[in-house]
């Protein structure tokens, strides 16, 4: 869908009492690749990864495509600002990679200035390497549905899409795992179907008790950042979810979800 963008958002209140932005309208793709890493913030001799793409890992990726500097797009993917529902379509699986780093700590960087004015810092080449393992995932695809307050980025963010093009390379947590988008367009975002129990095609958030247990179903729950603001300490995460979702990339049955349809399939937002 070209041209101005028309939309209708309103402020609902949520379970905690609180506005949540209604968006009638989102942009939808499919990124993919053949590794990927989201490194776990709790600390492990094996460097694990989630398995659902965290949705500040989703922000920094769209704001890598708009060209939007690090630590300039929390506000922008604010809980009250943005809407994305995450869904795995392809079976998650992971393996452990060995790798060689070395250490990029200021103590071990080097300064290089050719004949310029820019000085630029690397690692010390001459280093010993340091072996640690990686949990990786392995051909990791998510379809990613996302809405912007922000009508400006939005239209950005649609025209970039639709042309092909990113800013900055786009990638699957670490930057080596170079990813690929696919963008399906975008779509309206429809109220989801009624009933007590619905089978949901994303990542449930927040609703690992309202899951419905069926024969020959698995479900895994991980919870990831979510909404990431700056302090004088640097980045900070604000806000967690906890993602309720199908390894094996099917649908899940869940009661009292907060569903909505987009092109055709029915996702939860957060």
């Amino acid at each position: 869908m070209g041209g101005q963008q028309e939309r209708t958002e309103k402020a609902n209140e949520d379970e905690s009492g609180t506005d949540r932005w209604r968006p009638s309208r989102c942009l939808s793709l499919t990124v993919r690749g053949p590794w990927g890493h989201f490194r776990r913030v709790e600390g492990n001799v094996v460097k694990q990864t989630y398995r659902i793409i965290p949705r500040t890992t989703v922000a920094g990726l769209l704001a890598a495509v708009l060209g939007i500097k690090r630590d300039g797009y929390y506000e922008l993917f604010g809980p009250d600002r943005s809407a994305v529902a995450i869904e795995p379509t392809r079976e998650i699986r992971t393996l452990n990679m060995p790798m060689n780093t070395l250490s990029t700590a200021d103590g071990n960087l080097q300064s290089l200035n050719g004949r310029g004015t820019i000085s630029v810092k690397l690692p010390d080449p001459t280093a010993l390497r340091q072996q640690h393992n990686y949990e990786v995932l392995v051909d990791p695809a998510y379809r990613i549905d996302v809405a912007l307050a922000d009508d400006d980025r939005y239209r950005e963010l649609r025209e970039t899409l639709e042309e092909g093009k990113s800013h900055y390379a786009p990638s699957l947590g670490l930057s080596e795992h170079l990813a690929e988008i696919e963008y399906h367009g975008e779509f309206e975002i429809g109220e989801g179907p009624g009933g007590e129990t619905v089978a949901v095609d994303s990542a449930v958030p927040n609703a690992v008790e309202d899951i419905v247990l069926e024969e020959g179903t698995r479900y895994q729950v991980e919870e990831s950042p979510a909404f990431m603001t700056t302090d004088s300490g640097g980045r900070t995460t604000t806000a967690f979810t906890a993602y309720t979702y199908d390894p094996d990339a099917g649908t899940l049955s869940v009661r009292g979800a907060d569903p909505a349809r987009v092109d055709g399939r029915t996702v939860v937002f957060v």
